[in-house]
């Protein structure tokens, strides 16, 4: 087939230049028919004076050849009958919930091979596609009512964490009235971390929203009831009963039905984490996810000259009242080990030397275990999502390494220390463990924190830099637990006064 190019090139030379037929099929290098052809159908055309546009639409349309209609050489008639039968076959399956036992295209064409007959994968492929057209989607717009419908989703985000690479949950609400968005991060996609954020969320918002849109997440289905009812977790339907709002599921494979999300994890992700990805925690991470998400509910949209963060200050008075916030943690029964730990998922964490053998109750929420005993909190950590890490708390060791101080300089106890306090123990108790151990059972016994014993160790290096111990700090300690002597201000304020008491007392004296 020529093209639109060379079919004028062959009026112009033969009407302009006036070349011979035989003269331009050598210069184009085309069969001469074919010169003779659009030479004779120009002048068919400009004969036609009662349709004028005809050669308008001769010289403007590219060539067309009319092929005439053949029969298909490999894709017979029995073939096309047996591919119908096993295109019939995959629909009734999909209809009988089968969906993932249908045959592919590939697999049609084994069953053909196998029964002999002689074609290619590229014609089962286009007559499949022939067959199956459907025809495109059509969206409906909505519009929703302030406070109406809020939309959650997950989201996957890989970060550097304290120089470790972490793959991140990113849990992001976005309302479909004002597109607010709100977002936090986990460890894991799993049912506390649906149930925290939940909470975090209307903590957040100080409002409920009406109706709650979810996929077909596995924290939010239970499972299927028939083709498209849908059943709620207990997680779900413990939500909706405390903070008592509707909930609709989407259809299966159909996103879009929450579009607003949808967009709004892709767009946080890459406006927060495009730009950094490395922070010494999680909690670094959540605080720096906090501002850009606040800065981007303040941004103007490109169709609305509103801001996200003033839609939503409208829609907040149609929000439901909140109720006080849903308690969601798991609990769980366990034994203390020979370690003085309890193993949960195969992390362990310190309780305390006393309980070694007996049974504990602990609480695990998405960031922290608590840890009772008799109902009484004995052990509170930060969660860990190791494998196989050890966290441990100096003060549940104390009344032991009483007795086998020499346990003390390479325990993971001390090692998991803050460094302030192996200081303290590096520079003045490195041969005399025994009184480090002393002094935190003393602190312990008495319930004075960290911080307050650092205060005394200043105290101590200003009137006796040498010879700082644990009989000096614990008399400082002992003889005013709340360290009001030491407060720079009060006595500053005391000695001046007393100065000038006893000035204006010699000044009497000497004028009498």
């Amino acid at each position: 087939m020529i093209s639109m190019y060379t079919k004028q090139e062959i009026i112009i030379r033969s009407l302009r230049e006036g070349k011979s037929q035989r003269q331009i099929s050598k210069e184009l290098q085309i069969s001469r028919k074919t010169v003779k052809k659009y030479i004779d159908g120009y002048y068919y055309h400009v004969n036609q004076q009662e349709a004028p546009e005809e050669l308008h639409d001769y010289l403007s349309k590219e060539p067309k050849y009319n092929c005439p209609t053949r029969p298909k050489r490999a894709l017979t008639e029995a073939i096309a009958i047996q591919i119908d039968q096993l295109l019939e076959d995959n629909t009734r399956k999909r209809s009988s919930g089968l969906h993932k036992q249908v045959l592919k295209k590939i697999d049609i064409l084994h069953i053909l091979r196998e029964q002999g007959y002689q074609i290619g994968y590229t014609t089962v492929c286009n007559y499949i596609n022939v067959k199956e057209k459907r025809r495109p989607e059509s969206y409906i717009r909505q519009s929703y009512a302030p406070g109406s419908v809020c939309e959650f989703d997950w989201g996957e985000v890989k970060l550097q964490i304290g120089g470790k690479r972490t793959v991140l949950q990113l849990a992001v609400f976005t309302s479909a009235y004002s597109n607010y968005r709100f977002a936090c991060l986990f460890y894991r996609q799993d049912t506390l971390a649906f149930m925290e954020s939940h909470v975090k969320f209307f903590a957040h918002t100080n409002g409920v929203y009406h109706q709650m849109v979810y996929d077909n997440m596995r924290v939010a289905v239970a499972r299927f009831v028939g083709k498209h009812e849908k059943e709620p977790t207990e997680a779900l339907t413990n939500l909706k009963g405390h903070y008592q709002f509707h909930h609709r599921f989407c259809n299966a494979y159909r996103g879009n039905e929450k579009g607003h999300v949808e967009r709004s994890v892709e767009y946080i992700r890459r406006k927060a984490f495009g730009y950094k990805d490395e922070f010494t925690s999680i909690d670094q991470a959540t605080e720096y996810l906090g501002q850009v998400v606040e800065r981007l509910n303040d941004t103007c949209g490109s169709k609305n000259k509103k801001t996200a963060l003033q839609l939503f200050t409208e829609e907040q008075q149609e929000l439901w009242d909140a109720p006080l916030p849903f308690s969601c943690y798991d609990t769980e029964q366990l034994r203390v080990d020979k370690y003085a730990t309890v193993s949960f998922r195969g992390n362990r964490y310190s309780v305390g030397d006393h309980l070694v053998g007996e049974f504990v109750d602990v609480k695990v929420y998405s960031d922290q275990l608590k840890v009772y005993y008799q109902d009484k909190i004995v052990a509170r950590h930060k969660r860990s999502y190791g494998a196989h890490s050890w966290t441990i708390n100096l003060d549940h060791y104390l009344d032991t390494l009483l007795k086998k101080p020499g346990a003390l300089p390479h325990s993971q106890a001390l090692a998991q220390c803050s460094e302030r306090l192996k200081d303290m123990y590096a520079l003045y108790y490195k041969d005399s463990p025994r009184e480090f151990i002393e002094l935190l059972h003393y602190c312990h016994k008495h319930q004075i924190s960290k911080e307050r014993l650092y205060e005394a160790e200043q105290v101590l290096l200003k009137v006796c830099p040498i010879g700082i111990n644990t009989e000096k700090l614990i008399a400082l300690l002992g003889n005013d637990t709340s360290l009001g002597t030491i407060k720079g201000d009060e006595n500053d304020a005391r000695i001046q006064q007393a100065s000038m008491d006893h000035l204006v007392a010699l000044a009497n004296l000497i004028g009498n």
